[in-house]
């Protein structure tokens, strides 16, 4: 697989999920904790999860921007994308994660917006590297 980069970004974690992350640039910058659900105390930090949860949501919403286009379909400037995601033990071993997006396209007809949804799932970065790999659930609000 092939990718043109147009972006590149870097960022460090110490201390693992009881820790802290930040950019290289700083203008991202977060103490880490461990949800309670996988062992941890819990706390006022962010985890993995939250921060995958968060950068799926805004990708996304990207991605059916550019659907809109190829489509000749206005995306409302409310549209909302919800990602809920999931960590467990695999039954193979490991650790897995899942995804769930729910997406909210106002005053878009849900036929329309259905095929935004499946053509930005194409698109988005997110979707391309978790496909096959995280069972990633889409619903319409």
């Amino acid at each position: 697989m092939s990718v043109d980069v147009k972006y590149r970004t870097a960022a460090t974690a110490t201390g693992g999920r009881d820790g802290h992350a930040r950019s290289d640039e700083g203008n991202f910058d977060v103490k880490l904790s461990t949800p309670k659900e996988l062992g941890g105390a819990g706390g006022e930090g962010t985890n993995p999860e939250q921060l995958f949860a968060a950068g799926y949501a805004a990708c996304f919403i990207g991605a059916l921007k550019v659907a809109g286009q190829q489509l000749k379909v206005a995306v409302p400037a409310d549209t909302q994308v919800s990602a809920t995601v999931g960590i467990g033990p695999r039954a193979a071993g490991g650790f897995g994660i899942t995804a769930d997006l729910t997406v909210a396209l106002p005053g878009i007809a849900p036929d329309v917006a259905q095929t935004l949804v499946d053509t930005a799932h194409q698109i988005c970065p997110y979707s391309n590297a978790t496909r096959g790999n995280v069972d990633v659930g889409l619903t319409l609000a």
